[in-house]
């Protein structure tokens, strides 16, 4: 698909918008939109966050995350008003509302005015757009070293805006509604994939279970506790590791420097280390150390365990932890009542006794494994490769850099 620019063009009459469409003008946020803020002053209402993939009812049960005090002072979020984390633009983000809610009373609240021309969709790719290019930071007041860099209100209200027609700004909400679609079919084709090597794994370790080759042998007796302390020096620097719920993974924390490691004992990671949570096990937070982990830390709340050699493989025991048995065994061994706090007790869990299925079957368990590391690899660079187009498309439509009117 070749996109073409406007057939003319004209000054904005701002140095950092530069030229846009002929036809298109410039305006202001406040002059489209007005702030609304209405404390809600009860309870019983969906409590909404404001995350990178947009607004998402947060679950108060769960004890996870910032939890507030008293919901009734959280202010009312209707369906059609964007919603705004002003006060980071570091990593906040805005969203449309799609259901209605309540939300921080810190967050900003707006929608279009009745007198306002003004396709909602369309805006919103203009203002997350600005989120993304970091469009608003040179607007933003605060302390930008401690994550403290917030949009003041006179300056999101005199905020500079394309505004196209309401015909074309249609055209191109539908332009980036289509480049959406496409993503979230990729994305949907590869987690398909996935979950199709997934259910081999789990089938082939169920169906050991019931093997007439398969021992049961207490955990600790084929396993060995990992210790590999860091011995931290004043101007080192660390890449510390997070595990994902559900088998989802490691992820990578921002490198730290000792001064800011804290308290706690960390320790060093390998490829192949089997990575526990020791708070939430129980949910899944298991995983196995790839290539790009060799090198990290990992604090010492997260177990790190092997296969005994010869015996079992590193491989395998992830995969048992992957299965509904393993699943009963986290949770049979993490105690605790307080929400989603409850502590594995490594100790217990090494004492149950666990299927060690033939060397056979233990070797393809790890070659599935291995397979299902590429497709997720493949898949992330994939995604992220049609995330970067999309996101240049998008900001390429929106500035007026192209024109999209006769492909919507």
């Amino acid at each position: 698909m070749k996109l073409k620019p406007y057939p003319k063009y004209k000054g904005s009459g701002v140095e950092w918008l530069g030229a846009i469409p002929e036809q298109w003008s410039v305006s202001q946020i406040g002059r489209l939109f007005e702030i609304h803020k209405r404390i809600s002053g009860e309870l019983g209402h969906d409590v909404l966050s404001i995350t990178q993939r947009g607004i998402q009812v947060k679950d108060i049960e769960s004890n996870d995350g910032q939890l507030s005090m008293d919901y009734s002072k959280y202010q009312i979020v209707e369906v059609g008003d964007f919603a705004m984390n002003h006060m980071d633009l570091i990593t906040g983000f805005i969203d449309l509302a799609q259901f209605p809610g309540v939300t921080s009373p810190d967050y900003r609240v707006f929608r279009h005015r009745k007198t306002s021309n003004v396709e909602d969709r369309y805006f919103l790719a203009v203002f997350q757009d600005a989120y993304l290019r970091k469009l608003f930071f040179p607007f933003g007041q605060g302390s930008s070293q401690l994550g403290r860099w917030r949009l003041p209100t006179e300056s999101f209200k005199s905020y500079p805006i394309l505004v196209p027609s309401i015909d074309e700004q249609s055209a191109i909400a539908t332009f980036i509604d289509r480049e959406t679609a496409k993503l979230e079919t990729l994305i949907a084709k590869q987690e398909k994939l996935i979950e199709f090597i997934n259910e081999r794994i789990m089938a082939t370790v169920m169906a050991a279970m019931t093997s007439a080759e398969t021992e049961y042998i207490r955990f600790g007796y084929v396993c060995e506790v990992i210790s590999r302390p860091v011995i931290q020096a004043p101007d080192d620097s660390f890449t510390r590791l997070g595990i994902l719920n559900r088998g989802r993974g490691l992820f990578k924390r921002e490198e730290a420097d000792s001064e800011d490691m804290g308290d706690s004992d960390f320790f060093w990671v390998k490829k192949n280390d089997l990575i526990l949570s020791g708070q939430f096990a129980w949910e899944g937070s298991v995983a196995m150390a790839q290539d790009a982990h060799d090198g990290c830390v990992v604090s010492h709340r997260f177990p790190i365990i092997r296969g005994v050699s010869g015996v079992v493989l590193t491989e395998y025991l992830f995969a048992l932890l992957m299965t509904p048995h393993g699943d009963f065994l986290l949770n049979e061994n993490s105690r605790g009542s307080a929400g989603r706090n409850r502590p594995l007790n490594l100790n217990l869990l090494l004492k149950e006794k666990i299927p060690i299925a033939s060397m056979t079957v233990q070797n393809e368990v790890a070659k599935l494994l291995t397979l299902r590391s590429k497709l997720i690899e493949k898949a992330k660079r994939s995604i992220e490769l049609c995330k970067e187009h999309r996101t240049a498309l998008i900001s390429a439509a929106v500035t007026g850099k192209i024109d999209v009117r006769n492909y919507a």
